[in-house]
């Protein structure tokens, strides 16, 4: 076997729960393949980079082996090398529960501190 589907091994390497996902992702073109958005159906070979856009991150694989069907964890981590790089931490931003109901002028004001609008 020298290639497979691009959404076949995205879901065996487990980056998405189900093949159908990994299927719309492609649709959406948020899977590139070498730089170019792909179809589902497009053959991916070893060496191949991967840039799959999830949560607003894009995640940059290189394919070590080629997979079709899904395997473990473990097993699953040797069939690519992952080069994304590391993510900042993003510090909350003063988010208030649910039902908190409406805040106080001084809770207001420590928001916007954090947020970093303050008026002073």
């Amino acid at each position: 076997m020298d290639s497979a589907r691009v959404d076949s091994w995205l879901w065996a390497i487990r980056v998405y729960k189900t093949r159908s996902a990994a299927t719309t992702a492609c649709r959406a073109g948020h899977v590139r393949l070498n730089g170019d958005k792909v179809k589902a159906a497009q053959a991916v070979r070893i060496g191949d980079e991967l840039r799959i856009r999830i949560s607003g991150f894009d995640r940059i694989l290189i394919v070590r082996q080629l997979l079709v069907k899904r395997v473990g964890a473990p097993v699953a981590a040797l069939a690519y090398e992952d080069r994304t790089p590391e993510r900042e931490p993003q510090a909350a931003l003063g988010l208030r529960d649910r039902g908190a109901g409406r805040p106080t002028k001084r809770e207001r004001r420590e928001i916007d501190r954090l947020r970093g609008r303050d008026d002073d």
